[in-house]
């Protein structure tokens, strides 16, 4: 019991004596002992990473699951070193309801059977994005979410132990400065030397674990980057099951809508392919110039006139033609499509009664439908 009472009169002296250097640093009645500017200038690039670390992990985690009483559920479970239950996701259970609901409206009709399409597609859409959660959140927001309940309180501990080293070198410098007798000199020297001693030991720690923040920022850049191509395969995979459903949708739209201009005699309008360019290019593309149009003339094949186009049997107008560079490459769905490569240049124009997202492309001997939106026009 003595001995417990002398380490805490001990160490309440020691607070005491902290208080009140720190206490006449920040009145200016007592001298600060500063750090080299290049320790400050770790020290704020450390805080930095700090700040903006913990700005990403919110965010992204919002990005991942933006439902809030979901996140808190999450959080709960990791505090209490438990496996967070599945949970379906929004495309999962819209799929669910619509394939209930074509079920109820009869899966043999074109309402039934469009919905179990889409159903199938949007619970394609719900896994992918499940895998794309579980990726990001173990290949980038778990290192983020590491380094700051590891590294970060490691670094923090240090600097606090440095600042009270500090406190007690200068609280020391003061006391030297005080002391009159030899003695007492002396002693507060001894003193001094131990506190230097200790300080500079604490502040050659901190900052060698400050200089692991540039190890920090590429282990840190190293996760970002999976985490683009994580978010790239999972954006790429939606864009292919969008794209196959167009084709499956566009291939029975005939059943449903007959009448309507069509481009082959299996199709009842172009393949929805063309509707939807890769993600971001909507930004890039320019404006839709005027596509100049075949006059209804002699000669031009009567299956135009009655929706059925063969792009073969067509001739080009004598005037009015444009070039266009391609943008993206595309894969023709059929005969009556022309392939494009990006980058190459072709000739196009457009036919009295044809889908205005369709123009009739020329490539050298080659002819067929090709979509605007993988096209630049040139003027």
């Amino acid at each position: 019991m003595d001995f417990n009472v002398k380490k805490l009169a001990s160490d309440a002296g020691v607070f005491f004596s902290r208080a009140m250097q720190f206490t006449e640093e920040k009145l200016g009645q007592a001298e600060k002992t500063e750090l080299d500017a290049h320790f400050e200038n770790l020290m704020a690039r450390a805080d930095c990473t700090k700040n903006w670390t913990e700005k990403i992990l919110r965010q992204t985690e919002v990005l991942l699951q933006p439902n809030l009483s979901a996140r808190v559920e999450e959080f709960l479970y990791e505090k209490l070193d438990r496996k967070v239950p599945s949970r379906v996701t929004n495309g999962e259970l819209l799929a669910q309801y619509m394939t209930e609901a074509a079920n109820d409206f009869g899966p043999g009709t074109p309402y039934g059977k469009t919905l179990i399409k889409v159903g199938e597609t949007q619970r394609r859409l719900g896994a992918a994005e499940r895998d794309f959660i579980q990726s990001a959140s173990i290949n980038f927001l778990t290192p983020l979410r590491n380094f700051l309940e590891g590294d970060w309180r490691t670094i923090s501990k240090e600097r606090r132990t440095l600042q009270n080293c500090r406190l007690d070198l200068d609280a020391c410098k003061a006391r030297l400065k005080k002391a009159k007798a030899a003695e007492a000199k002396a002693a507060a020297e001894h003193e001094l030397r131990l506190t230097q001693t200790e300080f500079d030991r604490q502040a050659e720690v901190t900052r060698l674990l400050l200089e692991g923040i540039s190890s920090t920022h590429v282990n840190h850049l190293r996760c970002l980057h999976e985490f683009v191509e994580s978010q790239t395969n999972y954006y790429a995979q939606c864009y292919q099951y969008m794209l196959d459903l167009q084709k499956q949708l566009g291939s029975s739209k005939g059943e449903i809508f007959s009448g309507t201009f069509v481009g082959n005699a299996e199709s009842t309008s172009p393949p929805a392919a063309a509707a939807s360019p890769p993600a971001g290019a909507a930004a890039t593309l320019p404006a839709v110039p005027t596509i100049p149009v075949v006059p209804t003339i002699v000669g031009v094949p009567s299956a135009v006139a009655e929706g059925v186009l063969n792009p073969n049997e067509v001739k080009p107008p004598a005037s009015g033609t444009r070039k266009a560079r391609v943008l993206y490459d595309y894969e023709a769905a059929d005969s009556t499509e022309l392939a494009l490569l990006a980058d190459e240049m072709i000739t196009v124009y457009s036919l009295p009664g044809m889908d205005p997202d369709w123009l009739i492309g020329e490539r050298g001997n080659q002819k067929g439908k090709v979509p605007v939106t993988y096209l630049e026009l040139l003027s």
